[in-house]
């Protein structure tokens, strides 16, 4: 595990936010760090307000997007809102669909199936709009590369509304709008929102309209959380006020579908990363094992004992999904072991019967054990499909196009991506990946980074900081959780193996002239050894608010320790 201290910002800029602000000099450091330097950016930071968010208008094609939705809502006609089968996907079709529904009644949805169809639009989902007379299509969450589906679609003279954030090819489909602010030729201010993100800012931009403000479509925002959060966008700009006010829906008047989701969980409010590991996974879940319809009609659903059945069966679901992953991860392992690929630069595996609906997860799961660029391979018809993820700041997308010879489709982002390809191809694309990651990725990315903010004593920690810190969220990308490092520090209790298999450990630690926290290491019971009989050691972690009974402790968080 590689410890990379970050780089302290500059003196004058945050003496200045220190000045500004009148707080310590650690916390204007970590404001630095997260580009925020100024009184108002800090203001914008901490007190994000919906009155920040862009004209909806400034995004590209979103005037002709709402004129034709306009003119089919004033003819009559039947719009089918279609959108992928995960988290990002469901959660974006169920916003605009009833946001849609509240005013016009010829609305209705469209979920590919994941088997039978695979990613994107579909040129069944596209049959199903002419069987059934739909002459308008809103796409979200894919589209982007559609360019074939897009021509099928105007040759029957079916029109694309396109909301899309993954990149664009060089050639765009021919629709009636295609809003994504990752096209060369939008000027948008901020272009990492997700699928449901782009969706919030058509209703936007629709509602406006109609006279309505952005209160009235503050309900919508419990979606636009989930997705912001299931597809690890940055919480930067837009997506920290959309999570932010979606946070809150969540925690004080969320849908009856994710009511249902999370009555159970014995928590005063969730945080993003509850969201990340609780509600995300069981949308998902019905994607991958049964059909993405299911989560949309949970998401959409007003009535709670409805949503509690849909919830139920959604629960079911994800038990399956983790007795998949699980099995296919071990079956995964195994394979590297046999075909001697342990000291490879890449991951790269297939077998025909893997369940296509947790491949992606799987491929995370082997990224943790094999620390490199992972693809999982399984058969979909009469072609492979598959799954891609990648080490921190490696461009997977960018790898996978310098292979793209072999493959039938592909699409994706920096970290994750999916494609196809013909059987016969495989060994070929296998082995030109190898080589492309060989050549491009740096020997030090194959090895995991802890990215610490600050290097601190333990005599820093006080009630004021973590007050301060507790203002910091939601985290996420480009806005982590702070993580610091305190040198020298002992542990003075005796240190605890916890678990089935005492894989992790609880410590209670101290450092000279400091008071002692509690601290548990997750997944380092083989660390004992290192911090019996108060050995010395140096400590990289998060501070967590620990609550139990009713009492608020400070825990530290352990990401790992080192003599």
């Amino acid at each position: 595990m590689r410890w990379t201290l970050k780089s302290k910002p500059e003196k004058e800029k945050v003496q200045m936010l220190q000045n500004e602000l009148q707080v310590d000099a650690l916390i204007a450091t970590l404001l630095v760090q997260r580009g925020v330097e100024t009184y108002d950016q800090a203001k914008a930071f901490f007190r994000p307000s919906l009155t920040d968010l862009h004209d909806p208008f400034l995004m590209k094609d979103m005037d002709k997007a709402v004129v034709r939705i306009e003119e089919a809502i004033l003819k009559g006609e039947n719009i089918l809102v279609f959108g992928d089968y995960d988290v990002d996907g469901t959660t974006a079709v169920s916003l605009v669909s009833s946001y849609l529904k509240s005013y016009y009644p010829n609305v209705a949805t469209y979920i590919p199936d994941r088997y039978d169809e695979g990613y994107g639009i579909s040129y069944n989902g596209i049959d199903f709009a002419e069987d059934n007379e739909f002459t308008l299509i809103i796409a979200l969450d894919c589209g982007i590369k559609s360019i074939d589906h897009i021509a099928y679609a105007n040759a029957k003279n079916i029109d694309f509304i396109i909301c899309d954030h993954h990149r664009p090819g060089d050639e765009l489909p021919k629709a009636v709008a295609i809003l994504d602010p990752k096209r060369n030729d939008c000027s948008y201010p901020y272009d990492e929102l997700c699928g449901c993100g782009i969706g919030f800012k058509l209703i936007q931009a629709l509602a406006s309209k109609r006279g309505q403000t952005l209160e009235d479509l503050v309900l919508y925002l419990d979606l636009v959380a989930t997705a912001i959060a299931a597809d690890i966008v940055p919480i930067t700009g837009e997506n920290r006020i959309l999570a932010k006010y979606g946070l809150e829906v969540i925690n004080s008047n969320p849908r009856p579908g994710i009511k249902a989701l999370i009555q159970n969980v014995n928590k005063k409010s969730l945080t993003i990363t509850d969201v990340v590991f609780i509600v995300a996974p069981r949308i998902n879940a019905a994607g991958r094992i049964k059909h993405g319809n299911e989560a949309v009609a949970l998401l959409t659903e007003y009535d709670l004992d409805q949503a509690e059945q849909f919830a139920s069966e959604i629960e079911q679901h994800n038990s399956d999904r983790k007795g998949l992953d699980k099995q296919i991860t071990v079956e995964a392992l195994a394979q590297i072991e046999d075909n001697n690929e342990k000291e490879h630069f890449t991951t790269v595996i297939y077998q025909e019967n893997w369940h296509k609906g947790v491949i992606g997860i799987v491929a995370s799961r082997l990224t943790e054990t094999y620390y490199r660029p992972t693809i999982v391979f399984t058969k979909s018809g009469d072609k492979l499909a598959a799954s891609a993820r990648s080490v921190k700041d490696f461009d997977v997308y960018n790898a996978i196009e310098a292979c793209s010879m072999h493959l039938e489709q592909f699409g994706g982002h920096k970290y994750a991506a999916g494609m196809t390809l013909k059987e016969e191809n495989y060994e070929a694309f296998k082995a030109a990946f190898e080589k492309e990651v060989r050549n491009t990725i740096s020997s030090e990315l194959l090895i995991p980074e802890i990215e610490i903010d600050a290097e601190i004593n333990l005599s820093d920690i006080s009630p004021k900081l973590i007050r301060v810190l507790n203002e910091f969220e939601p985290f996420g990308p480009e806005n982590m959780t702070p993580v610091f490092l305190t040198k020298n520090i002992k542990d003075t209790g005796y240190p605890k193996l916890l678990g089935k298999e005492e894989e992790h450990l609880k410590l209670f630690v101290k450092q000279e002239n400091s008071e002692g926290f509690g601290a548990i290491a997750f997944f380092m019971g083989n660390k004992l050894n290192q911090i019996s009989n108060q050995k010395p050691f140096d400590a990289v972690y998060c501070i967590d608010e620990n609550e139990f009974k009713g009492t608020v402790t400070v825990q530290l968080r352990i990401k790992d320790l080192k003599n």
